[in-house]
């Protein structure tokens, strides 16, 4: 479903500095991601961590202390001086702040976002499902990593296995102790700081900022002021404006994609039928496409920049009901229990009830009867707003 952000990435010790994030929703409810999920009794219950125990004593991670919603996201390509840090944790408005080192690795041969983190306090910053588990956080600690359950279940990386896990060149090998996402877009993998340190990270050069009274786009704009060089801020989960009942779609000519853009988007698709879903892929080059990859390839034969992952491509234009959607526009969904806003799932709409989609790790690219469990809409895209998106 996605594939990390890769605007700004400088190799730093075998591995690629994560300073540019999307966003993502959390789970600890296994998802089926790209399909219709069967419902089940208990979801969010299910089970997270790894089969077996650890050596570690029940009290080698802190229990939950008071949960945090992260709204920035700061990132850099080395350390943090720590008086901006600790300015930051006296900015006026600032709840919560947490340090953690954020890099682009390779995870199980895919390329994604990993953190390495301290489990005691960065659990206070992850949703409830994922804070409450304390034999996640007791894995992670004794040096398993915990993985996205898109990365899991879609990009088929089983529970217990033992992963490589580092940059290009220099890789060690780690259990998944865990299927949890962590809120954050586009970072799949996570592990202890002392895992991070072992395998190369940079240290400390990133932290989540909670101000739940500011809007972190001026929030962000004020901080700017205070980070150094080459320091990126993003907002973590963006809010998308989901239709009201009886919306109506834009008119205005030049806002939306033409006829002619509309016929290239579909036949495009068209010819992807049959090819392999393949997490992260997003040409023919990945022997395959994913969900949101799908859309990447079928809207840039059209001309049309779209941002990489499901999420993002959610906000390339308009959001509308269902029942306005035309052929060309973009469904959406969010697919899990435990974060209902994130958009997990993305299909191109081809008319009477059906869609053109990449399901999930197992299937191929296909044409699909519309299902309406957990949509939040169509999207009628805009080329400009998807530009910008898209950087």
């Amino acid at each position: 479903m996605r594939k990390p952000n890769r605007r700004v990435l400088p190799t730093i010790i075998g591995v690629t500095t994560l300073t540019t994030l999307a966003v993502n929703g959390a789970v600890l409810a296994a998802r089926h991601g790209d399909r219709e999920p069967s419902p089940r009794p208990d979801q969010n219950a299910r089970f997270v961590a790894a089969s077996g125990t650890t050596s570690l004593s029940p009290t080698a991670v802190a229990p939950l202390g008071k949960r945090l919603t992260p709204h920035v996201l700061v990132a850099a390509p080395s350390t943090l001086p720590a008086d901006v840090v600790e300015k930051v944790r006296t900015t006026k408005g600032v709840q919560g702040v947490e340090v953690v080192d954020a890099v682009q690795g390779m995870v199980a041969g895919k390329r994604v976002g990993l953190m390495g983190v301290e489990p005691s306090t960065f659990r206070n910053y992850t949703p409830k499902p994922t804070a409450q588990s304390d034999a996640l956080w007791r894995n992670v600690a004794a040096g398993d990593v915990a993985i996205s359950f898109t990365m899991g279940s879609d990009g088929g990386v089983q529970l217990g296995s033992q992963v490589p896990v580092g940059g290009k060149q220099n890789q060690t090998p780690l259990r998944v102790g865990a299927y949890a996402t962590m809120g954050i877009g586009d970072v799949d993998a996570v592990v202890s700081h002392a895992t991070a340190q072992v395998l190369g990270m940079p240290t400390a050069n990133a932290m989540l900022i909670s101000v739940p009274k500011s809007k972190p786009a001026s929030f962000i704009k004020k901080l700017k002021k205070t980070l150094p060089k080459g320091t990126k801020a993003v907002e973590v989960n963006p809010e998308i404006d989901y239709p009201k009942a009886g919306g109506n779609a834009p008119t205005s000519r030049g806002q939306v994609m033409t006829a002619s853009q509309v016929r290239t988007v579909i036949q495009a698709a068209y010819t992807r039928l049959g090819w392999s879903y393949v997490w992260g892929g997003e040409s023919e080059a990945e022997g395959g496409y994913d969900c949101s990859g799908l859309m990447l390839y079928a809207f840039g034969r059209a001309g049309i920049k779209l941002p990489r992952v499901a999420a993002d491509q959610a906000r390339a234009g308009w959001i509308i009901p269902y029942s306005k959607a035309e052929p060309g526009d973009m469904l959406i969904w969010a697919n899990d229990p435990t974060a209902p806003g994130y958009i997990s799932h993305i299909a191109l709409y081809l008319g009477k009830g059906k869609m053109l989609a990449a399901p999930r790790t197992g299937t191929v690219v296909q044409i699909q009867n519309v299902y309406t469990r957990n949509m939040r809409g169509a999207v009628r895209v805009s080329p400009k707003m998807a530009a910008r998106l898209a950087g």
